[in-house]
């Protein structure tokens, strides 16, 4: 039984998550030949300022990237 564990920035829509369950499925059971029925995803969504890379949370990152030069 493969278990997927996929972790996302919150924000998605219901739409998207369910679109992105349906692919991995089918990838999943094209690549390694299982049923659908068996393939398990988790999915765990995270805040932005419980996600960091280098020490700088993705919140902080966002604020960055949103101030116009020269100030």
């Amino acid at each position: 039984m493969p278990i997927i564990e996929m972790h996302l920035m919150t924000g998605r829509s219901v739409e998207q998550k369910r679109a992105v369950a349906a692919a991995i499925t089918d990838a999943v059971c094209t690549t390694l030949g299982v049923k659908a029925e068996t393939v398990r995803i988790l999915v765990t969504e995270h805040g932005s300022e419980d996600f960091s890379v280098a020490g700088v949370t993705a919140g902080l990152r966002s604020e960055k990237q949103q101030v116009p030069e020269g100030i």
